[in-house]
């Protein structure tokens, strides 16, 4: 059996986390396994899962928190692994830290996958320039560069790389993620809103995501007293300035900080409206599990390519447009009602784009199972 070592997976589940996991679940594992390497020493995501599905998890240290440790320790799994990997595949939204493909290189590891997630910096500034720097180093260490969206592609590799570039589709299991009414009147009556028009929220607690401005929104859509709750599923590094914006705004009643949650299909079927003003993203995730439970979603412009859109409930609007012109489209949105799409009809339309990961895993696993002198990059 041959195995990939996998880069990319964190303590949090998010998009990234999910990708991988979509596609772990979905290979042909008797002919292709999975190993994770980690830059943390706690327990990582879905790490109970992975290992019960074979795959094993190798936890090292992170550059931030001790630079010497983590050389050190990355020196040892690399040292002990040549010959062990048929490819490493690094899944990152930035180039700030390259240092897994040129420990690949070193040790030998033939073919080394590069794999954007992102359009954008996410980061410091000083992560900014570090991305900025390996641009140019990249074609060096790496010899594939694949990613999620054209949009990932352009912003991550540039004009040099980007003919060599490969789209992977961040594919889901659509059919997990269809409605359930069970799990709506549950949920809803739990947190006593089943009177109530409820807007929903699932990512990172991140400026990336665009809380802070769906805060907003609820204040103009509670400006009038009207039936709106908002739900944030999530955690992350703004969580503290969330709940401080609901305080000072009155809206601690109104908005359910969920935290992490593993029965996103559950959430998703009890809200009335995903929202989704994120400032920038790869191909997001969760846009493809909201239009495969059915339900309406408005999201921001840049966000949601054609590509993306299965449904015919997908809205977009301008981030240009304040907050106010929000508020408005929501409440045109819940006048109109519009229907939850139909769960025979999305798995088509998945399949049909080319979001069904039962058939996009298939793909990669025999891409994976090329030999490396025959990998050369396809153009797409």
């Amino acid at each position: 059996m041959d195995r990939i070592l996998v880069f990319g997976m964190t303590e949090n589940p998010g998009g990234v986390e999910s990708f991988l996991m979509n596609y772990y679940r979905n290979i042909d594992r008797d002919v292709l396994q999975f190993d994770f390497l980690c830059n943390t020493h706690r327990r990582i995501a879905y790490e109970k899962e992975i290992l019960s599905l074979g795959g094993k998890v190798y936890h090292i240290t992170a550059r931030s928190e001790n630079m010497a440790k983590y050389r050190k320790e990355m020196k040892r799994f690399f040292s002990g692994s040549k010959d062990k990997y048929r490819a490493v595949w690094v899944n990152v939204s930035s180039l700030a830290n390259i240092d897994y493909l040129v420990m690949a290189k070193r040790y030998g590891i033939r073919r080394k996958i590069i794999h954007s997630h992102n359009a954008a910096n996410m980061d410091s500034f000083l992560r900014g320039l570090l991305h900025r720097f390996n641009k140019n180093l990249i074609s060096r260490y790496a010899t594939d560069f694949w990613a999620c969206s054209p949009e990932a592609a352009q912003w991550f590799y540039g004009k040099k790389l980007l003919g060599k570039v490969r789209l992977v589709k961040n594919a889901i299991p659509a059919e997990q993620y269809s409605f359930s009414a069970e799990a709506r009147e549950r949920i809803r009556t739990e947190l006593g809103w089943n009177d109530c028009f409820v807007i929903g929220s699932v990512g990172r607690l991140h400026f990336q995501k665009n809380q802070m401005f769906m805060i907003e929104i609820l204040r103009c859509l509670q400006s009038d007293g009207g039936p709106y709750r908002l739900v944030l599923v999530g955690d992350g590094e703004d969580k503290n300035k969330l709940r401080e914006r609901i305080r000072e705004y009155g809206l601690t009643g109104f908005v359910w900080m969920a935290g992490v949650q593993s029965n996103i299909r559950d959430w998703l079927s009890a809200f009335d409206l995903l929202l989704f003003p994120s400032l920038f993203e790869g191909a997001s995730v969760t846009l493809l599990e909201a239009q495969a439970n059915g339900i309406p979603v408005l999201a921001s412009e840049n966000v949601c390519p054609d590509e993306m859109v299965m449904n015919e409930n997908v809205f977009r609007e301008s981030l240009g447009k304040p907050a106010k012109i929000w508020a408005e489209r929501i409440k045109t949105l819940q006048s109109t009602e519009p229907e939850r799409e139909l769960n025979e009809i999305i798995e088509k339309r998945f399949w049909e784009k080319g979001y069904s990961i039962r058939r996009e895993a298939e793909k990669l696993t025999k891409e994976f199972m090329k030999d490396p002198k025959e990998t050369d990059v396809q153009r797409r």
